[in-house]
């Protein structure tokens, strides 16, 4: 290798297998926004065989003044119209990507935060650092090399896979974040007990499920 040439990064890995490996389908993706942001809730995520488990997330739904369908479809929000299961790429503030699914009737969910599972070295040299890998949509776009030429890709289907979590996970609620219309609804999900998102959920946080106890794990600039 030549001075100063950088190291190459490591081939993705496979996708893990075992009994938790069931491929969500187009289907099982058809919720409304509300509905698929906590069905996603300990979904595993990955692109290209790097990702893990889906920790927070948001909805947006078509009557909602926060959602970028709101006015209709336009040249930038088009996947949105391309119906349940589709990924919607947009870029915040002109900084960094983020990466959504789309839900029934031009709804959509923001995928927050995920607890990294496979390609975590991958990830860490993507992001330039050993911490804070995905907690946020920019920093989990960067760590899933997520940008606009995944727009309008089928979420279900290569480069993405969606794995099924094994059981009801216990979950929270809260109002959502970095936004200026529509403050009042408590749309934004998490995974209870994480410490893998992007901001806590308020201690007043309503749980909406619940199942057997998680175990704890390891936590853009």
């Amino acid at each position: 290798m030549k001075t100063g040439q950088k190291a190459p990064l490591p081939e993705p890995p496979d996708p893990p297998e075992g009994p938790s490996a069931r491929r969500l389908l187009t289907g099982d993706l058809d919720l409304p926004a509300v509905e698929l942001a906590q069905r996603l809730i300990g979904v595993m995520l990955l692109c290209e065989g790097v990702g893990g488990v889906i920790s927070e997330t948001e909805a947006y739904g078509r009557d909602d003044a926060a959602s970028h369908s709101f006015r209709g479809p336009t040249l930038r929000n088009r996947s949105m119209f391309a119906g349940a299961g589709a990924v919607y790429v947009y870029r915040s503030y002109g900084l960094h990507w983020c990466f959504n699914i789309v839900a029934r009737d031009a709804g959509a969910v923001l995928i927050r935060a995920l607890e990294p599972r496979s390609g975590v070295d991958l990830m860490r040299q993507r992001r330039g650092r050993t911490d804070h890998l995905a907690t946020g949509p920019g920093r989990l776009a960067q760590a899933l090399a997520i940008n606009i030429r995944h727009d309008g890709h089928d979420a279900t289907a290569e480069p993405f896979a969606l794995l099924d979590r094994l059981q009801e996970p216990d979950i929270l609620m809260g109002p959502r974040i970095g936004i200026n219309r529509e403050r009042d609804r408590p749309w934004r999900f998490g995974l209870k007990g994480s410490r893998w998102l992007s901001r806590p959920i308020p201690a007043g946080g309503e749980p909406i499920a619940a199942s057997v106890p998680r175990k704890e794990w390891e936590s853009l600039p």
